[in-house]
């Protein structure tokens, strides 16, 4: 049995930050950019070396502004690489001069080690190992051939029971016991890379999210291994496992007895199956599974850029919201501000249907209602806090005002896209805040403020859009009334639809836009 670590998965907040540090400061290459196998919504990028090995890949979900985890019990908690021992004098100054969180050199093993931090506190180990020659390592134009990363190295797996999880670990996986030191048991593999089990008792116990190694993939030959060891882990009653086609490796996941997820993934067919080599990672894979609208999932995903390539970086706002930046802008933009139960991702896949070309905005409402965002509580279903919503909306606007300086958006040219409690806050800011808003569609709106001040809104434009069967529909023509005595010049549709939006409403909107932003 071939033994080794296949790839390393972590979780990170925010994918821009994760590509500058993997491939920007690591100088690792981007071999595969995918969306989630449990969730399309998800964005999933690997990095490796040059020719995407197995062994040499790490690889991060991406929970975009996702809560943080907690390192602890149960969980690997280090990703160490290996490199020549020769080139700790190159990433030490490295470190220093691009202001990575280092400490280090210090010697584990017998092995000089770095200790650096990536941008959400995962813990990355560089690591000299004598006589290293990895498969194929990537080198990039600051980064020469004999200080590049060669390969993985190994994990940290923190353990409450850590000769139990050894003795899972090297009994169905092939690793050896090969050292012990300072609470640590070092298991090797026939790759040459390693697991360090470090005894965690009394360790608080871990907590998924942002910052955290959701697990440790280790090698398998063939699908027939992977097999083999199901049939192997049932038959000992070790715990749940389920085994997946995940399009480049077949594998399963278990967790072994200190909690920590392990996959076993085959080396074949390899990040080269759908693309070739030279152009590996360029495009986004899309699981069938999902039998989803690949530009809909596109819309959703995160957008980040590659170390020189031309970005517009996410400003730190008010609001949590989603840029997402078309391959040939036409100078207009559309904010989109979602309804109850719905996220700065929801509407993005409306936007970019509506507007193609178009830069779209979209933020995340702050007011927690039954567990969902909005952009300001109810109290009852047609009563709302009126303080929330009146600090929220003064909030909103300072928002915008950023946003348009940041993104260089132009108010003229930008469409405000409201749906429910989107388009009741769209609504609502045009009152309390004239000016901020000058062009806007409301999908299902009603009025939510309980004193309207005056305002002027004379220049503005506002599509309405209310169905028939939405049970909050006869209230849309008291909003409708408000902007019209404000001066705005409103139009309003109804359709044969309820609450729910959809082809109607995009086609209605489409041709707005059109008509007065351009």
């Amino acid at each position: 049995m071939t033994s080794g670590i296949h790839h390393i998965t972590g979780i990170t907040r925010k994918i821009q930050a994760n590509v500058d540090f993997y491939a920007g400061f690591l100088g690792l290459r981007l071999v595969k950019r995918t969306a989630g196998y449990e969730d399309a919504d998800q964005l999933h990028l690997f990095y490796g070396d040059a020719a995407a090995s197995p062994g040499s890949l790490v690889t991060f979900l991406a929970w975009e502004d996702g809560s943080p985890g907690r390192v602890g019990l149960g969980q690997p908690s280090e990703i160490a690489f290996a490199i020549r021992p020769e080139a700790i004098g190159f990433w030490l100054t490295r470190a220093l001069t691009q202001n990575i969180a280092m400490t280090g050199p210090a010697q584990e093993f017998g092995e000089p080690v770095l200790r650096l931090k990536d941008p959400d506190g995962i813990i990355v180990k560089l690591v000299g190992e004598a006589d290293v020659e990895g498969p194929a390592p990537h080198v990039t134009k600051d980064i020469a051939a004999g200080d590049a990363i060669q390969r993985i190295r190994g994990a940290t797996i923190l353990s409450e029971r850590p000769a139990e999880t050894a003795a899972f670990i090297g009994g169905h996986f092939g690793f050896r016991r090969a050292a012990e030191a300072d609470g640590i048991v070092r298991l090797a593999g026939d790759a040459g890379d390693v697991l360090d089990i470090r005894d965690a008792s009394g360790f608080w116990t871990s907590a998924p999210g942002t910052g955290t190694i959701d697990h440790v993939a280790l090698r398998a030959p063939d699908r027939a291994a992977v097999e083999a060891a199901a049939g192997r882990l049932a038959a000992e009653d070790a715990g749940d496992t389920n085994m997946h086609d995940r399009t480049y490796f077949y594998s399963l996941y278990v967790r072994e007895p200190g909690g920590s997820l392990v996959e076993y993934a085959t080396d074949a067919p390899g990040m080269t199956v759908d693309e070739p080599l030279e152009t590996l990672g360029a495009r986004l894979f899309v699981p069938r599974h999902f039998r989803a609208d690949p530009d809909d999932v596109r819309a959703r995903l995160p957008q980040f850029s590659l170390p020189g390539e031309e970005r517009m970086s996410e400003r730190d706002l008010p609001f949590i919201h989603r840029v997402h930046r078309p391959e040939n802008p036409d100078g207009t933009a559309v904010v989109l501000l979602h309804g109850t139960g719905g996220n700065e991702t929801s509407l993005l896949p409306f936007g970019a249907r509506l507007a193609p070309n178009a830069v779209l905005l979209s933020p995340r409402g702050r007011s927690m209602d039954e567990g969902y965002p909005r952009f300001f509580r109810r109290l009852t279903a047609v009563t709302f806090d009126q303080k929330e919503l009146a600090s929220e909306a003064e909030a909103f606007a300072a928002f915008m005002e950023g946003a348009n300086a940041a993104y260089g958006l132009d108010p003229e040219k930008t469409l405000f896209v409201g749906y429910s409690n989107g388009a009741n806050m769209i609504g609502a800011v045009m009152l309390l805040h004239p000016g901020v808003i000058r062009n806007a569609v409301l999908l299902r709106g009603m009025n939510v403020l309980e004193t309207v001040p005056a305002a002027d809104l004379s220049g503005a434009n506002v599509l309405m859009v209310s169905g028939e069967a939405d049970p909050y529909g006869r209230y849309a023509g008291d909003l409708e009334a408000h902007l019209a005595a404000a001066g705005a010049t409103v139009e309003h549709k109804l359709l044969a639809a309820g609450h729910d939006i959809g082809i109607a409403d995009l086609d209605l909107a489409k041709a707005y836009k059109e008509r007065v932003v351009g």
